[in-house]
Formats: C-alpha cells, sequence, structure tokens
C-alpha cells in the first residue's frame, strides 16, 4: 500500500480514533485495578459510581474496536456487522450513561432497570432490519433513541434539583459534592448523537466528535476522584431518623405537624456557635444533630421551620466568624489576605467562600473589606 495516497486528514483522524480507544481502555483499566485514588487519596468515591463509570469506558473501548473492524472489513453501511455495531453503541450507550449519572446522585438509589427495559424496542428494531433490511426501522431506531435520551435528559433536570436540595439541607460544605456538571455531559452526549445522525458524513464534523470524547473523559476522571462517599437518609440507622418519643395511637392520628422540641435554639447556641463547632470541615446534619444531642429529624425540621437550608445556617454562622475575624485584624493592624481568613472561618474553598458571602452580605468580598478597611 501506497501511504502516500492517502490523505493527511484521514491519517490525522485515524490517529485521534486510535488515541481516544486507547484512553478509554486506560481508564476503564485505572479505575478497575487501582484501590484507590491518584490524584485526591482522602477521597473514598461511590464504589456503584466507580463500577458504572468503568463499565461506561470499557463499552466505549469495544464499541471504537468494533466500529474500526467493520469499517475495515465491509464497505457496506446496510451490512450485519454494521448493524450489529450500531445496536451496541446503542444499547451500551443507553445503559452506561444513564447508570454513570444516576450513581451521581447519592440522596437516594435510583433504579435503572427502567432504562434496561427501554433498550428493548432498540433490540427488536435491529433484528427486524436484520430479517428485512429497510431504512424505516433506522429512522424509527434512531428517533427512539432520541426521545428516551431526551425524556432522560429531563429526568436528570429534575432529580439533580432534588438533590441539590437534599445536600443542603445535610451539608455544610457543598465542594466537589454537586452533580450539575452530569447534566451537562448528558446533553453534550446528546449533540453528539445528533451530529452523528443529521450532519453529512465528513472529516471536520468526525474529528469534532471524536475530539469531544477526550474532555469528557477527563471529566469522569475528575468526578470519580473528587466526588465523596455521602450519607444518605437511606442509610441511616432507623433510630437515627425516627423520632425519640413514641406517640400515642390516638395522638398519632391527630398529629398532622411535626412538634419541634422548643430548646432546639438554646442546644444549638451552646454546643454549636459558643463551642464554634461551625468550623468544622464536611459538618453534616447528622453530625451536628447527634453533637447537640438532639434528634436528625427534629433538627431537620426545625431549620424548615426557619425557612432556610442546614447549608445556610452554616454558612451565616462561618460568614459572621470571617467578619469578626477582618474586624479584630484591622483594629490591631495586623495584615491578613481575605483568603487566609476564610480558610480559618471554615473554608476549604475560597470560591466557595466568596459565593456563600455575597449570598449573606450582598456585596463581594473585596468590595466589603474595602468598605471595613478604610
Amino acid at each position: 500500500m501506497d501511504f502516500r495516497h492517502i490523505p493527511t486528514n484521514f491519517i490525522l483522524y485515524i490517529t485521534l480514533y486510535g488515541g481516544v480507544t486507547i484512553a478509554s481502555l486506560i481508564a476503564c483499566l485505572y479505575i478497575c485495578l487501582r484501590k484507590g485514588n491518584a490524584f485526591k487519596p482522602d477521597v473514598s468515591p461511590p464504589l456503584r459510581l466507580r463500577r458504572w463509570i468503568s463499565a461506561l469506558f470499557a463499552m466505549l473501548f469495544f464499541g471504537h474496536i468494533w466500529w474500526l473492524l467493520c469499517y475495515i472489513y465491509s464497505d457496506s453501511t446496510s451490512s450485519v456487522s454494521f448493524v450489529l455495531a450500531a445496536m451496541f453503541d446503542f444499547v451500551t450507550l443507553l445503559t452506561t450513561i444513564p447508570g454513570t449519572l444516576l450513581a451521581m446522585l447519592q440522596d437516594r438509589k435510583r433504579p435503572v432497570w427502567p432504562i434496561l427495559l427501554a433498550t428493548i424496542p432498540l433490540v427488536a428494531l435491529g433484528v427486524l432490519y436484520i430479517i428485512n433490511p429497510n431504512n424505516r426501522f433506522t429512522s424509527i431506531a434512531v428517533a427512539y433513541f432520541m426521545l428516551v435520551y431526551l425524556l432522560f435528559t429531563l429526568y436528570m433536570g429534575f432529580a439533580i434539583r432534588q438533590y441539590g436540595r437534599w445536600l443542603r439541607d445535610n451539608y455544610a460544605d457543598l465542594e466537589n459534592k454537586e452533580v450539575w456538571l452530569s447534566h451537562l455531559l448528558i446533553i453534550v452526549v446528546f449533540l453528539l448523537i445528533i451530529f452523528y445522525r443529521f450532519v453529512d458524513d465528513n472529516i471536520t464534523i468526525s474529528f469534532i466528535v471524536q475530539a469531544v470524547e477526550i474532555p469528557l473523559f477527563g471529566f469522569l476522571l475528575w468526578r470519580i476522584e473528587t466526588l465523596p462517599q455521602l450519607e444518605s437518609a437511606t442509610t441511616e440507622q432507623p433510630e437515627q431518623l425516627e423520632q425519640p418519643e413514641q406517640l400515642e395511637p390516638e395522638t398519632q392520628q391527630a398529629h398532622q405537624t411535626v412538634d419541634i422540641p422548643s430548646n432546639i435554639e438554646q442546644l444549638l447556641e451552646e454546643h454549636c456557635v459558643r463551642t464554634k463547632l461551625y468550623l468544622q470541615h464536611d459538618l453534616t446534619l447528622l453530625r451536628l444533630a447527634q453533637a447537640i444531642g438532639t434528634n436528625r429529624f427534629y433538627l431537620s425540621q426545625y431549620f424548615t421551620q426557619q425557612g432556610i437550608h442546614y447549608n445556610t445556617y452554616i454558612n451565616n454562622l462561618r460568614i459572621d466568624h470571617f467578619v469578626n475575624l477582618c474586624r479584630e485584624a484591622t483594629a490591631a493592624g495586623k495584615s491578613f489576605t481575605a483568603q487566609q481568613l476564610a480558610n480559618e472561618s471554615g473554608y476549604r474553598s475560597y470560591s466557595t467562600f466568596s459565593v456563600a458571602f455575597k449570598q449573606r452580605m450582598g456585596q463581594t468580598v473585596t468590595a466589603w473589606m474595602h468598605e471595613t478597611t478604610q
């Protein structure tokens, strides 16, 4: 074969395609074989998430190999090998990507079996096409695939919103715990599918599709390295979720609202504010409830009645602590930085502190400090 007659852009594309294929294999082996994290050794990611992401990388690797073999040994897009490759892509993407995204949501374990059921029509359409090749089956399969993905994308928007509320009700530190980027991920994947289906086959689009996969791989690896295993309300001990006192049957029947113990505010003042417990990193609602000697359920309802999230309560205390530190340092003539005081106020991330400060004070840290230090 005279390689001089092969177009340069085709050689570059095959190189990129091979690089993406090898990258997916390396990522899969890394997740499967490595016990801990290379970049965040102190983070223990959810085991369920590791399994789903490793399965996704494995399916991407085998899918790339299969398509490459199809192009090498078959020149017909209506051949059985091409149909099987398309079915493989559709079914594996429709299961591993939703499984991965759902595993990121730890407020509760959402089932994946509805997605598995949704793949049955795709398999049936593929079998019908093999028996009786007709482009109508292909169009129906692609339309059905996109419809399922669109519905799942809408569901993810609702699920991520639920998950975000759960986070703010149970965690003071949200750093690396929010997963809204996963919704962005599925939108990118959906756009890739549209590219494949509706854009004419040309080398530019093929380059774009392959190139976008690389940052997607990076995002998934970053996500599994940074997302910690969270304590879901469904995994806590029953006695932590039940009310401390059992109500009489007739009282339970008439009990439509929760009676919050009147001393919770006092307990918070004594065991959280005065002791500066709010400066502790990763202080969860459950740990705070245990520290003040009350029930997680009551404490959660207390914040709900106050019209705030648990996250807001802790952030307000931390911002007030920062303000006091700043004023004391200014009065004493000490040199300091906002980042230094933010760290002393319980924040690991300055960006998280900046957002919380603006929500609390109504202005940026820089503007407030400029006014305060004048």
